[in-house]
């Protein structure tokens, strides 16, 4: 059993303690257990045979136990257990948006319902609209989400993907005759969710690798086999599939099975003006020469193109940028000079401030934003006037301590109200070095309102960033439909930055919103919304949707120099 299969069982711990009404604190012990895991380099495996698992953050004796019980047998009587007393098919009715472990407790015990199919014949049969808390309009979102959530079942979020990926490529690379091993598909071009998991390798033993791969002890399902692809359904439910060519032929192969497939058309478009065809195995000539390709680079070339980025081949005008030698100078996750929203134990953190400072001074950051919640979001502990305060002077404090090894920011991630007014008067939000506002609630509001709300926040001279904006979740929760050409005009006319929050789960701002707001001369943060300090490593997923919105460096404001940044903040009071 490996990290990725523990997260899952803890997590439906959690999501079952909560339906069967747990006391928070210890559905919260099981969520911790969880991200820790998650987020966890090391092999859980290998952390049980050294007796550490109680060293773990957020892993205590009993959790530890129950880890070591699984890696040992497989099994956990404790979920057993409860999934005698908890219908697991509840777990399913969690998935859609809007309905959460209260509500989904209200259709068990007051309708009887016990899985999505239960739910959606009931909500399309007007059952639900009778049941307490409950009415017609509630009643139809349930059937919206259910309908959003057919939509995207067949994908995987983008951040589950790449440590499976990851797992896989770490295996491939230790088979004898295995000579190079890459990432490619929709994983490799950083799409916030994919499909299946494609994976390439320059192989010398192709018969051998495969069967290693299709046999593999945590394939469930062979989809299909062939000598140079083959494709399988895992038994954590993701599908991999993976192409093979010899050593000479790589680059053309991972050219081919990165796409997209617009992309590939065009590709080969010019190819033909060229004088050639184009296929997995290399460039063909008109004489019937073939012309492999070790690398990708050398392909393009080839075609007179500039090798183009991954995350840009959507057939979105880059080939026509490296023809012309116009392509972008992408940002990178190194381009960070500093994180500017972030949480602590203050509110909905599991970190102290000064574990979470410390995190981002081993990171080599110049600054760092401490942005906890505005009273506004009871559900998060936010804080009132007086406790911001008092945390202002901690963060003060903390600053005498550090001297000048790096520049700590104390602001607040401020609740816009469902009528577009902050939890704060304007005279504390001037006091704070930098203000985030962001949508937490009323996200389904109709879009003449929930774009005013946002429009009115932007208008404040107070606020510096609009945190995740659209306030989607994925996969579950759909964005806000928001009127993005009043949006976009508003944060340009304001001079405020839109935010790329890099948790896997939001995305958001997406990336063709992020192209728009970009080629418009809006200023961009790209956070990680961290509320523990490994989530600060989470900003390599922000910097993806960036890269994929062809967004340069200097155009993301935690990039730029201390003093830099310092002014601009300044200038927005």
């Amino acid at each position: 059993m490996n990290n990725l299969e523990l997260v899952a069982i803890f997590e439906r711990i959690a999501d079952l303690m909560e339906i069967k009404g747990e006391l928070v604190f210890k559905v919260q012990a099981y969520r911790r257990a969880a991200e820790s895991l998650f987020l966890m380099v090391s092999d859980a495996n290998q952390v049980l045979r050294d007796g550490k698992l109680e060293k773990i953050p957020g892993v205590g004796k009993a959790i530890a136990g129950k880890i070591e019980e699984l890696l040992t047998t497989g099994k956990l009587g404790f979920l057993e257990e409860l999934e005698k007393e908890v219908p697991p098919g509840l777990l399913e009715i969690l998935k859609v948006p809007d309905v959460g472990p209260k509500k989904a407790a209200l259709f068990w015990k007051q309708a009887g319902i016990t899985d999505l199919n239960g739910l959606e014949v009931a909500a399309s049969d007007g059952k639900l609209r009778t049941l307490p808390g409950m009415g017609e309009k509630s009643e139809g979102r349930v059937l919206d989400g259910i309908e959003a959530l057919k939509r995207m079942s067949k994908r995987k979020l983008l951040g589950e993907a790449w440590p499976v990926a990851r797992e896989w490529l770490e295996w491939l690379r230790q088979i004898p005759g295995v000579i190079k091993a890459e990432p490619a598909g929709s994983l490799r071009r950083w799409k916030s969710t994919i499909g299946d998991i494609d994976l390439v390798a320059a192989v010398i033993n192709p018969e051998q690798v495969m069967e290693l791969f299709t046999h593999h002890q945590q394939v469930a399902r062979i989809l299909s086999q062939g000598e140079k692809k083959s494709s399988v359904e895992l038994k954590n439910g993701f599908n991999i599939q993976l192409w093979m060519q010899p050593p000479e032929r790589f680059g053309t192969l991972w050219q081919y099975a990165t796409g997209s497939k617009e992309h590939n058309v065009h590709l080969r478009e010019i190819a033909q003006l060229n004088g050639y065809s184009l296929s997995e195995k290399g460039l063909l000539d008109a004489a019937g020469r073939e012309h492999p390709f070790l690398d990708e680079r050398s392909l393009y070339a080839t075609l007179g193109l500039l090798w183009i980025p991954p995350e840009l081949r959507e057939e979105r005008g880059e080939i026509q940028a490296a023809l012309t030698g116009s392509l972008p100078r992408l940002i990178e996750t190194d381009d960070l000079q500093g994180e500017l929203h972030s949480h602590t134990d203050w509110t909905d953190g599991y970190a102290t401030l000064e574990e979470m400072v410390e995190a981002a001074r081993k990171k080599g950051f110049r600054f760092y934003g401490i942005t906890d919640h505005s009273s506004g979001l009871g559900v998060a502990g936010g804080l009132n006037a007086e406790r911001l305060m008092q945390q202002r002077h901690a963060v003060h404090s903390l600053q005498e301590k550090l001297g000048d090894s790096i520049h700590l920011l104390h602001g607040v991630e401020v609740e816009i109200r469902a009528d577009g007014s902050l939890d704060y008067p304007d005279e504390v939000l001037a006091e704070l070095d930098i203000v985030i506002a962001s949508l937490h609630s009323g996200l389904r509001q109709p879009r003449e309102i929930v774009t005013e709300r946002l429009l009115k926040a932007m208008a404040n001279p107070n606020v510096d960033i609009i945190g995740h904006p659209s306030g989607r979740l994925l996969p579950t929760r759909e964005a806000a439909d928001l009127d993005w050409e009043k949006v976009l005009d508003g944060a340009l006319k304001s001079g405020v930055a839109l935010e790329i929050n890099s948790n896997p789960n939001r995305l958001d701002l997406d990336e063709v919103y992020a192209r728009k707001a970009n080629e418009m001369g809006i200023l961009l943060s790209v956070d990680t919304d961290a509320h523990r300090p490994a989530s600060l490593d989470l900003a390599v997923y922000g910097v993806s949707v960036a890269r994929r919105a062809w967004v340069e460096a200097d155009r993301v404001i935690n990039t730029w120099p201390l003093e830099k940044l310092l002014g601009w903040l300044k200038s927005r009071k």
